[in-house]
């Protein structure tokens, strides 16, 4: 018998705000030490009352109109009840009765073609505190707690680990442009609810939820060996499926229960007196949906039609520093082909040579711009241009000085050039007897010896010309 999996998500997501949810404390990133980033209203002391987040709102509707998405605008926050210690007041305040966003849309593409997923809902909630465990006892870091995060839950529209990938890459980019959240560092992480069901079957399965995961791999591992343990159970009787809650082990690769999975009823949701409701009026809506930047898929088409292809498009958009930085290099007059192959070639070649990421690319346009410059105005060679790019990325040093100071400017005094190839040429008789035999690969050897004497830094047209000529005597 075949089986469907069937995969609904609820991806959470950090919103880029300079404050809290409630408060005016710091967020997330803000805290230096633990517990030194809350105040009496994010930890849930009484008599304190929580002021909503205009920003956040703002970044809530901005993510529902990326996501197709119809916006309420009359939308309420409720307490969601549960005992934890990393929450502080035992409860929750998200939005349960009416979210602030729903019914939206998001088209995927996969290796069978476009899939449209369907989003039931967007909502606005406080995240919780963060615990820490060691041998002997349980800490508890409030930092995050009431930091504010939207609720992004698909509908079970998904059939296969590759369109969840597919998604979350296509969130992530469309979240990242539109400055509703930098998506790294736990900053977007992902509940997956997963059944299985015989093929035609319209009838869901005993469903599980893989608690908060962030990696990509992991969250193909996971639905993947999930799928399996589902069938497996159906159909040789290994286990019993309950609806449960579980968590993804990366050393055993396989999901442990943690607990029975709750349902509404086990959180007793009620609406928060403190927070009165937002009322988004028609002007507000305007104001939001005048402010949009343009997506990732617009930024695609644009990059596209300044020359570069879409393959290296699709990855300057996947990665929100490098687009940035290359918006930035052709404000100041850099070609956009050329900026394109600098970023994803040079910079992220270094970059990979330190085992960083696309993420931790720190340039100042203005030193990109010129290092590109010098290159294309011949004042460096190609080579000299890369080693200049490797000790700004490491040491933010100022091209020009440090091409004056380490000698990188190009050579182009065709007699001290001369001087060098007459004497690579007296060094290497047999590629120069191969050249003079038909062989003319032996010239880019000969051509190499020029470039190492000069320590890269010959002009290249003028090294090609000279030895042509020379070889030809």
């Amino acid at each position: 018998m075949g089986y469907e999996v069937v995969i609904g998500l609820e991806t959470h997501v950090e919103l880029s705000t300079n404050s809290k949810l409630f408060c005016s404390c710091g967020g997330h990133s803000s805290a230096d030490e633990p517990n030194d980033c809350v105040c009496p209203a994010c930890c849930g002391m009484p008599g304190m009352l929580p002021v909503t987040n205009k920003h956040a709102i703002e970044l809530a509707v901005k993510a529902g109109l990326m996501l197709n998405c119809k916006i309420n605008q009359y939308t309420t926050f409720d307490k969601k009840s549960y005992y934890y210690p990393d929450l502080p007041a035992a409860y929750q305040t998200t939005q349960w009765f009416h979210p602030i966003c729903v019914e939206g849309l998001v088209d995927v593409e996969t290796s069978a073609g476009v899939r449209q997923i369907g989003i039931k809902q967007i909502h606005v909630e406080e995240d919780a505190g963060k615990l820490v465990h060691t041998n002997d006892s349980s800490l508890v870091d409030y930092n995050r707690t009431s930091v504010p995060l939207i609720e992004i839950v698909s509908k079970p529209d998904f059939r296969s680990a590759e369109e969840v990938i597919t998604y979350l890459k296509t969130l992530k980019a469309k979240l990242q442009f539109a400055g509703i959240s930098e998506c790294e560092e736990g900053a977007m992480r992902c509940d997956i609810n997963i059944s299985v069901r015989p093929e035609g079957s319209d009838v869901l399965g005993v469903r599980a939820e893989i608690k908060n995961m962030s990696s990509l791999t992991s969250i193909e591992e996971a639905i993947n060996k999930e799928a399996i343990r589902h069938i497996d159970a159906l159909e040789r009787h290994t286990e019993v499926l309950v609806q449960e809650t579980r968590r993804w082990d990366d050393v055993k690769k396989r999901t442990f229960p943690m607990r029975n999975k709750e349902t509404a009823a086990d959180y007793r949701y009620f609406p928060d007196p403190n927070v009165m409701p937002v009322i988004i009026d028609d002007e507000w809506l305007n104001e939001i949906k005048a402010s949009m930047p343009a997506t990732s898929s617009e930024q695609i088409e644009k990059y596209k039609s300044l020359g570069i292809q879409e393959k290296e498009a699709s990855a300057l958009v996947a990665e929100l520093r490098l687009s940035t930085t290359l918006d930035a290099i052709i404000k100041l007059g850099i070609d956009a082909k050329v900026g394109a192959g600098w970023i994803l070639t040079d910079c992220m070649g270094i970059l990979r040579k330190n085992g960083k990421l696309a993420k931790d690319l720190e340039i100042a346009p203005e030193k990109l711009a010129k290092i590109i410059e010098l290159t294309n105005n011949g004042e460096i060679t190609r080579n000299a241009g890369k080693k200049v790019l490797a000790a700004v990325l490491s040491e933010d040093v100022d091209p020009v000085e440090y091409c004056e100071k380490n000698n990188l400017n190009a050579q182009t005094d065709s007699s001290a050039i001369e001087a060098v190839i007459d004497k690579v040429i007296a060094e290497n008789p047999q590629a120069v007897a191969d050249y003079k035999g038909g062989k003319t690969k032996a010239m880019q050897a000969l051509f190499g010896g020029v470039m190492r004497e000069l320590r890269g830094t010959g002009d290249p047209a003028t090294i090609n010309r000279l030895l042509a000529e020379k070889l030809s005597e």
